[in-house]
């Protein structure tokens, strides 16, 4: 792809699950909790929006609150802290707005959210400045075994040669590991639809609100997000296309009818745009993450609770490279603290103010919609990983992510991107690949 965090990174639920959910003994629940506990620490430090809103299971009848009790009690086996199990008076009291007709709740206090595209490139970025080297649209296309490592070839010509491979292809990580023999899993993509609400609606609900859960996942929620939103969602459909990400009128039908069911008084007048995420099942019902064969590594089937794992996943990969014969040295110079993406929109007006004294591009407002200055985003193009295209500006300053979602904003951040990169505007595109916004010139040349 074009950019980093465009695949299920960036179409989720942002939800750091506590854990409750998964299988005793799974490793969905292991790294579950572990990551969960992790993702405060780490996203202070690489300067990532994270808020500990709690979150709440509903239930409106007694199967369901015989559910809430076999969900508790896996909860405590998994380790999860604090967990609740709540009546209709206590469920008030919390939420307002929840339905009438639910009887109690599982309450998790240590459920949160974050914002998972900003993770990812926060991730990418922080390692980028302590000196690896991204590589964007390279399409592997076979992967050689060779001098006690491997080659991997991509269909532009490139290659790359390491002595290990970590396979975390998300939707194609079966495709990848077929590369070198392994046939032992396959991945179905899941399609879920999502609907977002304006930030005038971010106040319906202050936690995340689940449904029982079904096999098919953890259901329509409810759920603020750390950006002030509020967003619906997701469904839940086994497709066949792992490029299918469109959003259908009965996948969104789905999503608002199931938060009706869970949230009085949503405002649907006030959505701003929907969305679709394809999630990654592994055939195997649990995280795929296993040495197969030499020195390569899958992480696969990485669905729900995945963003919750990462941390975890993470540490685990790391000692299973150490005990394929990586040595691991400390790097004195490694700084794994980063600036956040939205220092200046969240500084008060004195170093608002100071700010623009020094570049007075932070007193130009470009997207009106969420108040993001022309500084800001000439700092994104010029922070790794460098943005290439809107929908990668987007991402890190939520430049087009309101109201208008880029009716008035567009053109000004074309511009920036043509002027920083050295390219004409119709070199500049939505997300790579041939999503041109201007084609070509109709008149005047080069004015």
């Amino acid at each position: 792809q074009n950019d980093v965090a465009v695949g299920t990174s960036k179409a989720n639920s942002a939800i750091v699950h506590a854990g409750f959910d998964a299988p005793v003994g799974s490793l969905k629940a292991e790294l579950n909790v572990k990551g969960s506990e992790m993702m405060a620490e780490l996203t202070e430090m690489l300067g990532v929006k994270y808020q500990n809103n709690g979150s709440l299971v509903i239930g409106f009848n007694d199967d369901d609150i015989n559910h809430i009790r076999e969900l508790y009690a896996r909860g405590v086996k998994n380790g999860v802290k604090d967990l609740e199990i709540i009546g209709k008076e206590r469920l008030k009291e919390l939420e307002p707005n929840v339905s009438d007709d639910a009887v109690g709740a599982l309450y998790a206090p240590t459920g949160a959210i974050v914002c998972p595209y900003e993770l990812t490139v926060a991730l990418i970025g922080n390692a980028m400045d302590n000196g690896v080297q991204l590589m964007r649209n390279f399409e592997v296309e076979k992967i050689d075994a060779v001098d006690g490592g491997y080659q991997v070839c991509a269909l532009n010509g490139q290659t790359v040669k390491g002595k290990y491979v970590v396979n975390c292809a998300g939707l194609f990580s079966d495709k990848i590991a077929k590369m070198v023999g392994d046939n032992s899993f396959t991945i179905t993509p899941r399609r879920g639809e999502y609907v977002l609400l304006d930030k005038e609606c971010g106040k319906i609900v202050s936690h995340t609100i689940f449904r029982t859960p079904t096999k098919m996942g953890k259901g329509i929620l409810v759920t603020p997000t750390v950006d002030g939103n509020t967003l619906l969602g997701p469904t839940s459909e086994n497709i066949n296309d792992k490029c299918d990400s469109s959003t259908t009128a009965d996948g969104l039908a789905t999503a608002i009818n199931g938060a009706k069911g869970s949230v009085k008084n949503i405002p649907l007048n006030k959505c701003i745009t929907s969305f679709c995420g394809l999630r990654s099942v592994g055939s195997t019902g649990d995280f795929i993450i296993n040495n197969p064969t030499g020195n390569f590594i899958n992480v696969a089937g990485i669905e729900s609770p995945g963003l919750s794992s990462a941390p975890a996943i993470a540490i685990k990969v790391v000692y299973m490279l150490a005990e394929l014969g990586l040595k691991l040295d400390v790097n004195p110079e490694f700084n794994g603290v980063r600036q956040a993406m939205h220092a200046f929109k969240d500084a008060d007006i004195d170093k608002k103010n100071a700010m623009i004294k020094k570049d007075k591009s932070y007193g130009k407002i470009i997207c009106r919609c969420e108040g993001v200055t022309e500084g800001e985003i000439l700092n994104a193009i010029r922070t790794n990983p460098k943005p290439v295209d809107l929908d990668g500006v987007k991402r890190r300053t939520r430049a087009q992510m309101g109201r208008c979602q880029g009716g008035f904003c567009t053109p000004y951040i074309m511009k920036l991107l043509a002027k920083e990169q050295g390219v004409d505007l119709t070199e500049v595109t939505k997300k790579g690949g041939k999503s041109q916004i201007v084609i070509s010139r109709l008149k005047g040349g080069d004015k």
